[in-house]
């Protein structure tokens, strides 16, 4: 068995098996690095960080290894604002599960699944349970899922928990649960409003921040076009053509929107996905199987795709527009690609009134290359900044000449005309000068 750097957290010999011939990590990531050994240590947590950052398997791992395979009782209980956070983490914990010589056993319950089969799952409590809050808690209330005696309190993606509005049944699972919780709690963000449940729940809780190197993979390459008072359908629709993308993902801000992007892409003869809040339990679950076997190489996705649903192969992301409610989505919208040490391309159709949000975007580190797309060719066009550079330079120069050109002391008749006329002069020589430089 080829050794792993993750050895030296005294992880059971079955997770160190898992984490070489099934998970294959070598190294930590830095979040994992922090919060293993305090997780291990029976200590609670708040963990910020990015999507990518290997945070599922920082609190996973040393779960794992606490769980006590002779007591049939739930034992650890993690929540995810979406089914399928909640299927993708428990397909995590059944790979490493799955090595155990002694039986571990777990469940997903989600939302949009037969009730009354759940419940006669749980005749036999598992030790693990993952799922969603509003499921969970149901299960809680009519007393067929036990968890007075759990010892551990996942809560991931709490930002999008709050957003989502099931805070409240996180809540109500968390009181049933007993005293000496071990709660862990992930979050790309920590929203105001979070902090009264976070201050509810834990006593003095390791905190552990981890800030990305930069905001988004450096494999990307973002691109700006601006949009000029084109048909922005129509130019998606040009592009993608253009890309011949292995997948592409084409965001929008509302459903609405998503849905008329999708229909007008499928009018122009294009095979397209949709991902959106609207769509039913059902439709969602054949979605993401469709997608996950590559019989679409276009979606169009509201922001619930840009967290919460991990979409593998994506070479291309196009915003449609600008997130306008938290421009963190912006970073996690262009984290669908460029994962894995791959490259990516991104996309952005830009309006002059988004001028504010770009700054912003800029102001984080991120890199905008100007191009634009005319006839079914990309080129290279000027810095959408370009006037206000000008005027600055502008502006520089004129100082310059003015304080070079000093007014004489003993003021004649027409000196006004003449100082001005040497300040032209010196502007030109200037420029000349600048010009022969470049």
């Amino acid at each position: 068995m080829e050794q792993t750097k993750f050895e030296r957290f005294s992880l059971k010999p079955f997770i160190i098996e898992a984490i070489s011939k099934e998970l294959r990590f070598f190294e930590p990531t830095e979040i994992q690095e922090r919060l293993i050994p305090s997780i291990l240590r029976g200590e609670s947590a708040i963990g910020q960080s990015q999507t990518g950052t290997g945070k599922t398997h920082a609190y996973l791992l040393p779960l794992l290894d606490k769980i006590e395979p002779e007591r049939k009782e739930v034992q650890v209980v993690i929540t995810a604002p979406t089914r399928e956070l909640a299927t993708q983490i428990y397909n995590e914990v059944v790979k490493v599960i799955a090595f155990s010589k002694e039986e571990i056993t777990a469940k997903c319950f989600i939302g949009g699944t037969d009730k009354q089969r759940a419940i006669e799952k749980l005749k036999t409590q598992p030790q693990i349970v993952v799922g969603t809050p509003g499921r969970i808690n149901d299960l809680v209330k009519v007393q067929a899922l036990i968890v007075n005696k759990v010892r551990a309190f996942v809560v991931d993606e709490a930002d999008l928990m709050l957003d989502m509005g099931f805070i409240k049944e996180v809540d109500m699972i968390a009181s049933q649960m007993p005293d000496n919780l071990q709660i862990l709690v992930f979050s790309a963000t920590i929203p105001e409003k979070l902090k009264p449940f976070l201050k509810k729940y834990l006593e003095n809780p390791k905190f552990t921040h981890v800030a990305p190197k930069q905001a988004t993979a450096a494999k990307i390459e973002h691109v700006l076009v601006p949009s000029r008072h084109r048909d922005k359908t129509n130019l998606v629709y040009e592009m993608l053509l253009s890309f011949n993308p292995y997948l592409a993902i084409v965001f929008t801000n509302t459903k609405k929107k998503a849905d008329e992007v999708a229909d007008a892409l499928l009018e122009k003869g294009l095979k397209v996905g949709r991902i959106h809040g609207d769509l039913t339990p059902r439709d969602r679950k054949k979605m993401m199987k469709q997608i996950n076997d590559l019989e679409f190489q276009y979606v169009v996705a509201t922001d619930l795709a840009a967290r919460g649903i991990d979409i593998k192969g994506v070479s291309h992301v196009i915003n449609f527009e600008i997130p306008t409610t938290e421009l963190d989505f912006y970073i996690h919208r262009v984290g669908r690609t460029a994962r894995a040490g791959s490259s990516g391309i991104a996309i952005t159709l830009f309006e002059p009134s988004d001028e504010d949000a770009l700054n912003k975007l800029e102001a984080l580190g991120i890199e905008f290359i100007n191009r634009d797309f005319v006839g079914g060719e990309w080129k290279d066009i000027e810095d959408r900044k370009r006037r206000q550079k000008r005027k600055r330079v502008a502006d520089e120069v004129d100082a310059i000449a003015k304080s070079i050109v000093q007014k004489p002391k003993k003021v004649k008749p027409g000196y006004k005309k003449k100082m001005n006329r040497e300040i032209e002069q010196f502007k030109k020589r200037k420029r000349r000068i600048e010009k022969k430089s470049k």
